[in-house]
């Protein structure tokens, strides 16, 4: 198998084993494009980590997420994994999604601290939410108008504010999207927001939901759930599912308040030299 073949299939094994994927979308994408080297610690697939180092990890010194098969866990491939990594990247930082006790057990002895909490939170689906008619759904033409869009919503964020039109094009072509389940609002100057629904198993993850700044404060971020819950419950769904940063409070004010509430948490863990 190629690598990034290598690399599927683990991430496949490791998601059906503990209900998260070690490895992100973004991640995923950017093994893909060869954009992210994939180190594999014996050659055999068991053991692998995916790694970012300048521009694509960000302001870290390597950015890091690492799978082991569950079949193979308890022989100390892991911590094998990661020595080396921190061996070749001091100070790297890496991403423990769902917050495993495995991978807490493994950043606790290399001696890692916890710099970031990703909340996966989770709601019922409502059975009166409706789209507002000012909403529409993504079409080609609308491609440099999102990255500028969701550029702005996210400009403090250290991921989602960096997606470039190939980021958006490649998770078009992924076989989860559909252009009727990106919801924009359109506004004077471009777009004011947006709302993205990714079919997941059996719920409905609100992908990403983005305000323009000058939009922020008009109730359009309301707008959007809602419109995101009616799609939700055209396509079949009863739960919605959300990722949210810890400390965003007008996030968490807004999804708490329409019956979110936590479900898991991913971690980031930062190597101390």
């Amino acid at each position: 198998m190629t690598d990034v073949a290598a690399l599927a299939a683990l991430v496949e094994r490791c998601r059906s084993a503990d209900g998260a994927s070690p490895v992100n979308d973004q991640a995923m994408l950017e093994a893909r494009r060869g954009e992210r080297a994939i180190v594999d610690l014996d050659g055999s697939g068991a053991a692998i980590a995916v790694v970012a180092t300048g521009a694509r990890a960000g302001d870290a010194i390597a950015e890091v997420e690492l799978a082991v098969d569950p079949a193979r866990r308890g022989a100390g491939l892991g911590t094998r994994l990661a020595q080396r990594i921190a061996a070749e990247h001091p100070g790297f930082e890496a991403w423990a999604h769902g917050d495993l006790p495995a991978s807490r057990a493994l950043a606790e002895r290399l001696g890692m601290q916890r710099i970031r909490t990703l909340l996966q939170l989770r709601a019922p689906v409502p059975p009166d939410a409706v789209v507002d008619p000012r909403l529409r759904p993504f079409v080609d033409a609308d491609a440099d108008a999102w990255v500028a869009v969701n550029a702005a919503a996210f400009a403090a964020h250290p991921e989602q504010g960096r997606l470039t039109a190939q980021d958006l094009a490649d998770r078009r072509a992924q076989s989860w999207h559909d252009d009727a389940n990106l919801l924009l609002a359109p506004g004077e100057d471009g777009l004011d927001g947006y709302a993205w629904i990714k079919p997941d198993g059996d719920v409905a993850e609100l992908y990403a939901l983005g305000v323009a700044p000058r939009a922020q404060g008009t109730g359009l971020g309301g707008v959007l759930l809602q419109a995101t819950f009616a799609r939700m419950r055209a396509l079949g769904f009863d739960t919605a599912h959300l990722y949210v940063e810890g400390d965003n409070a007008p996030a968490l004010g807004l999804y708490r308040s329409r019956g979110f509430v936590d479900h898991a948490r991913d971690v980031r863990w930062r190597h101390v030299v």
